[in-house]
């Protein structure tokens, strides 16, 4: 879905699917569901394709694998064919190509505040980051994610904030970190920045150039909410002011619909 969306939205960068090994291309029946993933990316949206090896950390004896996705964001940086790449988390919306990111000032890691997070913790996010491939850097992140491996919590997240807490260029937030939730959130200061600008949010999602699904209680967008949860969290109008609910479901919406 991604990719589906810089395609349409025209971005420039070549676009790479970083897979399992244990996969492949050929089609074999109507369920493939995998091989008919990989190859629509590849013939519908010019997906380059990138087998690796991706450690499994559970398997149930049942067929149902967990993958090292932790290990598959560290690979951005044995992309040494480029001079930057763009990682980018999956559970988002895509709605400006962002391009421009690629022609910021030379840094070694790109990232934003986990603005939701403050003032109690000042950490960096992990759902969009512009690196410099390095092969040395990927040596130390894959070390450090090996002894990693198990610990609850997200690990990824501890890991980047260990190595680049304190030199990470810092993107503005109001431009690639607007959260889902943040339209069923009564105190919006942390997202603007101060306690005096109004929220609005319209202007908002059109100055957004993606939406991140991060909306606890609620689970990810492909994944249908009980009804006696959405009940009790969804948005409240206000008065007659139902922007943020609107704007809210038409998100979820959206999202459902693309990924069918």
């Amino acid at each position: 879905m991604v990719f589906e969306a810089l395609d349409r939205l025209r971005s420039k960068a070549d676009r790479i699917l970083l897979y399992p090994e244990q996969w492949d291309t050929q089609i074999e029946s109507p369920t493939d569901r995998d091989s008919q993933l990989l190859v629509k990316a590849r013939d519908w949206y010019k997906v380059k394709l990138v087998p690796v090896n991706i450690s499994v950390t559970h398997d149930s004896g049942q067929g149902n694998r967990e993958w090292n996705t932790t290990s598959t964001k560290f690979m951005a940086w044995g992309q040494t064919r480029y001079e930057r790449v763009l990682y980018l988390d999956s559970d988002i919306t895509v709605l400006k190509h962002l391009d421009e990111l690629f022609l910021l000032p030379s840094t070694s890691v790109a990232m934003m505040r986990a603005h939701w997070d403050l003032p109690t913790k000042r950490t960096l996010a992990s759902n969009l980051i512009l690196l410099q491939p390095s092969e040395e850097e990927y040596g130390r992140l894959i070390t450090a994610n090996s002894a990693d491996v198990g610990r609850p919590g997200h690990p990824d997240v501890e890991i980047l904030n260990r190595f680049y807490g304190d030199s990470a260029m810092v993107l503005p937030h109001q431009a690639y970190g607007l959260l889902s939730s943040e339209f069923r959130v009564k105190n919006h200061k942390n997202y603007l920045g101060n306690t005096f600008d109004p929220w609005d949010p319209e202007r908002s999602l059109r100055e957004a150039s993606l939406v991140h699904f991060l909306d606890e209680p609620f689970p990810k967008p492909w994944v249908r909410w009980p009804h006696a949860l959405y009940a009790a969290e969804h948005p409240q109008c206000e008065a007659e002011d139902c922007r943020n609910k609107d704007t809210w479901l038409s998100l979820y919406d959206d999202f459902r619909k693309r990924r069918k």
